[in-house]
């Protein structure tokens, strides 16, 4: 028994699904990563079916272990699954049998890897204004789709720049599936998402007994990523004494989990992300220079959209298509009046924002084209619509622009954004918070640090 779960510790620690199946397929054993692909209760999971557990369409397409064959060679094919929230996952599925002393097949070893991503990649391919689910004509996005396969041909650490919402996740996740390490893991953290008390333990894991609370050895995310990539977004949060941690991994690529003397030695591909200004943060003293060096070997900027010309028009009827599909619903476009207020509008939330502006709206048409009335509420308000701000002092002063300049720095444009966009909101905090795209506790925090009032 003390073996099994010595060998359990063990599968749970390696990044692709892996199961353990009897002579009749019957499921003895499968590590996390299996169970997170399938969906499936761990509990139940016990003398299971194979098929019942992982629900693949291969099994009835000539599995050798339900077609119950004596003798097989290792079989790998690409598959789908059916998740427990009843999601297609299209998966890599290897079966190999297990053969005793005596060469008789007493089991089989199955593992599964999750392969939507390059699905998702290779779909979109053929559409020359589109990468991985980016999609643009504008000559700053042609430039980026033209640089990412000879930058994914090398091992380069990349540093994504950009405003919130431009689709920085999306542009790493791209690299790294048309690398060639696309088989492999793709794992992410946002360092602003955690403190930096777990944020360590997240990124580099820890052994048994390494702090209150660490009841087994846990392998870090950087860990987990071996062979693949590791993207590390909003790294502009990433607190000073892990910047030097993550500067020391850079440099020996082991990681040492907290708690162990042993290191192991991680093979990924290091991708950051950030809205922030580095170099301004490194003269503040708030961001190591050297790692700033390491980083930024290739960078990449991703523009806002309001500086994308057309690019609005193809992503509105991008997104039009997407929900339509989505929700069931045959609606042909949008008015000229609605048209011109989305042309017109400053979107300081980027392409989520337009996203989130075209599922509203295609949630509450019931006609078969969006007309001003089927967007959101600030939208279509006349003094919010133009991008100006009131002055306090007197209603009847003018008006004077908005304007997100690059050599503004970032905390002033992010106040500023935020403050906008509360303004559009009517002060609604959580409906700031999506159209910006964070999370409730990520936008209290940026309040608190702007001294936003109100």
């Amino acid at each position: 028994m003390g073996q099994q779960f010595r060998l359990q510790d063990l599968f749970n620690k390696v990044p692709i699904g892996i199961a353990v199946l009897d002579i009749e397929g019957r499921i003895t054993l499968a590590n996390r990563a299996w169970q997170t692909i399938t969906g499936a209760d761990p509990v139940a999971l016990h003398g299971l079916k194979c098929y019942l557990g992982l629900r693949c369409d291969y099994c009835f397409k000539g599995c050798p272990v339900m077609a119950d064959k004596a003798d097989f060679q290792t079989v790998s094919v690409d598959a789908d699954i059916i998740d427990r929230t009843r999601t297609k996952v299209p998966i890599r599925l290897n079966i190999s049998p297990i053969v005793n002393s005596d060469n008789v097949i007493s089991g089989y070893v199955e593992t599964i890897q999750d392969i939507r991503q390059v699905a998702e990649l290779s779909s979109s391919a053929s559409k020359a204004y589109s990468l991985g689910g980016l999609i643009g004509t504008s000559p700053e996005m042609v430039k980026i789709f033209s640089m990412v396969p000879s930058i994914a041909a090398t091992d380069s650490s990349v540093l994504i720049t950009g405003e919130t919402g431009t689709g920085k996740d999306v542009l790493a996740e791209a690299i790294h599936n048309a690398s060639d390490r696309a088989g492999a893991p793709f794992i992410k953290v946002n360092c602003g998402a955690l403190p930096e008390t777990l944020l360590e333990s997240e990124l580099f894991g820890h052994v048994k007994g390494a702090f209150t609370g660490a009841n087994e050895d846990r392998p870090g995310r950087i860990k987990l990523a071996h062979n693949g990539s590791f993207f590390l977004t909003e790294i502009g949060d990433l607190p000073l004494p892990l910047q030097v941690k993550l500067l020391s991994f850079l440099d020996d690529k082991v990681v040492h989990p907290l708690g162990s003397s042993r290191g192991f030695n991680a093979d990924v591909r290091v991708i950051v992300a950030t809205h922030r200004d580095l170099k301004r943060m490194v003269e503040e003293k708030t961001f190591r220079a050297d790692l700033l060096f390491r980083l930024n070997v290739v960078h990449l900027h991703l523009p806002p959209l309001r500086e994308r010309g057309d690019d609005i028009l193809l992503l509105k009827n991008h997104f039009l298509m997407e929900y339509c599909n989505k929700f069931n619903k045959k609606i042909k476009g949008f008015t000229k009046k609605s048209a011109k207020i989305l042309s017109a509008y400053r979107y300081p939330g980027n392409v989520r924002e337009l996203s989130n502006i075209v599922e509203y709206a295609v949630n509450f048409c019931d006609r078969d084209i969006i007309g001003s009335n089927h967007l959101p509420a600030y939208l279509t308000e006349q003094d919010i619509l133009r991008p100006v701000t009131e002055s306090t002092h007197t209603a009847h002063e003018r008006r004077v622009p908005v304007e997100y300049s690059s050599a503004q720095s970032w905390d002033d444009a992010e106040k500023q954004m935020i403050m906008d966009t509360l303004v559009k909101c009517g002060g609604r905090k959580g409906e700031a918070a999506k159209i910006l795209g964070w999370s409730r506790s990520t936008f209290w925090r940026k309040i608190k640090k702007h001294s936003i009032s109100g």
